[in-house]
């Protein structure tokens, strides 16, 4: 508060920026969230924690990789070691090679996914179709933006060829939105595989079960997971960190055992020659065979996605030291079994297991189910919030479940969507074979979506050589493309699910996208000019009604058009007017200290002002007390900042502070008019505070296509009467608010 405390006597030196923020944002820390830096006794903790909340669903994938690789049954004694071959380096290659040591990396001041990865990029080049961009932005202490040296002329070309083509920011934005969409897929399959390839155990128990009563006991749990989505992963995940870890230790003990008992010679399949022997002797069946071998390494993007919880040492430890051992084990072991029983295929995990331990693993298996089900859920809704905040998704409710963990939240329409889906899912399909080939769509297209962001990162952020980023690219696409390519063609036998969600969720997020990009350009082509600001405020049937009004737009540039409108229906002008705009920064987080920018608006005496409220797409908002609190006394420090700025205009070549010829009379009198008008504001706020909403309803012009009536008069209308409306999504209290109504034609 050092501005604050000198008032106006600040030096012009210090005050390069004409606004609220400079002052603290000096003080503001620029530490690197998430990074490999803490105490190893923290990161030791939060890799055991990840165990819990990370790796369930890569955990659970024994379960049913080898049946889904095999559904025709084992037709030759060394395809096991084959596959087993094909999943090893399939584990170190993506999992481990990929995402654990250069994925990670990408991250965006700690937080992970693919609209991290498409933040990082808008922030180094102007890709994003809503032209809100601000210069103060970049001086945000958690933007971390270094622009391309004049060495480096390749990210600085790039740059330009991104900016400047529509097609390449409609295709970055499209490729994001698919990533989101099928992680979504990820979000409804993730529970249905699991639970139902869990629960189909007690069939060993118990044969005379059918598969339809395996089903409706798996419908039954997944009731149960959905319905305690509420608490949050601080309350659910966390919790079961120890149960994922005697799952981990459990499969691996087993691994060994079924290598020392049955056939320890699996391990040559470390040789990848076994691979070329597995094509080579079965040809297409060895490739279609891919989309089953490909599950294992299901949960892997939750890596990355979950990374904001973490850090990247603690993930890297946990992956190397934890699971990639106790999972690779668990896979040797079922190879080695299924060379001694190759008819037991069809559920390797359950008929390896010994007979003492069948009880303990199955109920464990069980809750390993639940926790994988529920991370992915926890990552599934982490990504659907930074969509809705950077104004890709309709406005729907957010709750913030942690107070410890800002990313972890829960969307109750969302968990209601995604949960009849998966029940629908689970009652559809009734078995994991089908589900499995929908399941590696998703799984594979989300790969193939950051292998392609990673490349655009690699060449704009990490300004590496293109040779570099081409090997990269080479060598994790092709492996991918032989993924999807399999995986694509059991199209018709479950693999249309994920493309048939992605589709419509796709459709509902570039519509409303869209009307979104349309409605801003429509208002900043037809903002208020300060002249006709002035004239209101001039007119004599307007006057000056106490209190202090919150005119909200979307709108950051300047005064929206709703102005007008709200002074012609109710010719009057609350004291304090600040027109009010809440953006979302491409950044996880903005320090509080940096939470607002203000301008005034008009003459002093008019005490009206511009603001914009920064928040990062992993900020939660405050409740409307706070907020105007808040808001209010930042408000009074840029009047104090402002002065001191007006004080001291300039400064000389050497930097030193000119005065002016009333010297200290001239600072005494501003100083007095500073506390006159913080006084002001003080009285004005007690009097009550009024939220002021432009709500706009958006209709397609007269002359436009079909396509665009349906997208804007349909689809869009329908999602903006039928979700949160904005003033919820504020938080903002009813006998608070006065609602201003207006039309565009877009």
């Amino acid at each position: 508060m050092a501005a604050a405390a000198e008032g106006p006597t600040v030096t012009a030196q210090r005050l390069k920026r004409h606004d609220s923020l400079y002052g603290d944002a000096e003080k503001v820390s620029r530490e690197k969230f998430h990074g490999s830096g803490g105490s190893w006794a923290r990161t030791l903790q939060l890799a055991f924690q990840s165990i819990g909340v990370v790796y369930g669903d890569i955990g659970t994938s024994p379960l049913y990789v080898f049946s889904s690789t095999f559904p025709g049954g084992i037709r030759h004694p060394d395809d096991p070691i084959g596959v087993l071959s094909l999943i090893l380096y399939t584990l170190i290659l993506l999992p481990m090679l990929k995402y654990v040591f250069i994925v990670l990396k990408a991250n965006d001041n700690g937080d992970g996914g693919t609209f991290a990865l498409y933040s990082l990029i808008s922030r180094h080049a102007k890709i994003r179709m809503i032209p809100d961009q601000q210069a103060e932005d970049a001086a945000v202490s958690n933007y971390s933006i270094e622009a391309p040296s004049s060495g480096m002329r390749r990210s600085q070309w790039l740059k330009e060829r991104l900016e400047s083509s529509n097609v390449a920011k409609i295709v970055l934005f499209g490729i994001t939105i698919l990533g989101t969409s099928m992680v979504m897929g990820d979000g409804t399959l993730t529970p249905a595989i699991s639970v139902l390839s869990a629960v189909s155990g007690i069939r060993e128990k118990a044969p005379n079960l059918t598969q339809l009563q395996v089903v409706w006991i798996s419908v039954a749990i997944l009731f149960f997971l959905f319905s305690v989505q509420r608490f949050g992963t601080d309350k659910v995940g966390y919790s079961f960190a120890p149960i994922i870890s005697v799952w981990f230790l459990f499969i691996a003990a087993i691994g060994m055992y079924n290598l020392v008992v049955h056939d320890a010679t699996v391990l040559r399949a470390f040789n990848p020659k076994y691979i070329v022997d597995y094509f080579r002797r079965n040809g297409r069946e060895a490739w279609v065979s891919l989309g089953g071998a490909v599950l294992c390494i299901t949960g892997t993007e939750a890596m990355f996605a979950d990374l904001g919880h973490f850090n990247i040492r603690a993930i890297q430890i946990s992956f190397t030291g934890i699971i990639f051992p106790s999972v690779a084990l668990c896979y040797m072991g079922q190879a080695a079994y299924l060379r001694k029983f190759p008819e037991h295929v069809s559920d390797t995990f359950y008929k390896s297991i010994p007979a003492p331990l069948f009880w303990p693993v199955f109920v464990v298996a069980i809750m390993a189910a639940i926790i994988a089900s529920q991370a992915m859920l926890s990552g599934a809704f982490a990504i659907l919030s930074k969509a809705l905040s950077l104004g890709c998704f309709p406005r729907v409710e957010v709750v913030h479940t942690s107070s410890k963990y800002e990313g972890q939240v829960y969307i109750p329409e969302v968990n209601f969507l995604i949960g009849a889906a998966s029940v629908a899912v689970t009652l559809a399909f009734q078995t994991t074979d089908n589900i499995g080939n929908a399941y590696g769509i998703c799984v594979v297209t989300v790969f193939s979506i950051t292998t392609h962001l990673m490349s655009v990162v690699m060449l704009l952020v990490w300004q590496l050589h293109p040779a570099v980023v081409a090997a990269f690219y080479a060598a994790f696409g092709f492996v991918e493309f032989l993924y999807l390519s399999s995986i694509l063609s059991k199209f018709a036998e479950g693999g249309y699910l994920p493309f048939c969600f992605a589709l419509v969720l796709m459709a509902l997020m570039a519509s409303w996208h869209y009307v979104h990009v349309r409605r801003y350009w429509y208002e900043l082509d037809r903002a208020v000019p300060s002249a006709e600001l002035a004239a209101v405020l001039a007119r004599r049937d307007v006057r000056r009604v106490p209190g202090v009004g919150l005119l909200y737009s979307e709108l950051v540039q300047g005064i929206p058009p709703v102005f007008p409108r709200l002074v012609d229906k109710i010719p009057s002008v609350h004291a304090v007017l600040v027109f009010m705009s809440i953006k979302h920064l491409p950044v996880p987080r903005v320090p509080p200290p940096e939470r607002f920018i203000f301008r005034r608006v008009g003459a002093v005496g008019d005490h009206v002002f511009r603001c914009v409220a920064r928040y990062g797409y992993a900020d939660p908002l405050e409740g409307h007390g706070e907020f105007a609190a808040f808001l209010l006394d930042r408000l009074k420090m840029f009047v104090q900042e402002e002065a001191a700025f007006a004080c001291h205009p300039s400064s000389d070549g050497d930097g030193a502070r000119r005065d002016d010829d009333n010297g200290d009379a001239r600072r005494a009198q501003v100083a007095a008019a500073v506390a006159e008008e913080q006084r002001f504001i003080d009285a004005e706020a007690e009097r009550g505070v009024v939220y002021l909403m432009g709500e706009a309803s958006v209709t397609a012009a007269a002359g436009s296509s079909v396509v665009k009536r349906v997208v804007v008069n349909n689809v869009y209308g329908f999602l903006r009467k039928n979700l949160r409306e904005s003033h919820k999504a504020l938080s903002i209290p009813k006998d608070q608010m006065l609602r201003v109504g207006i039309t565009y034609e877009i």
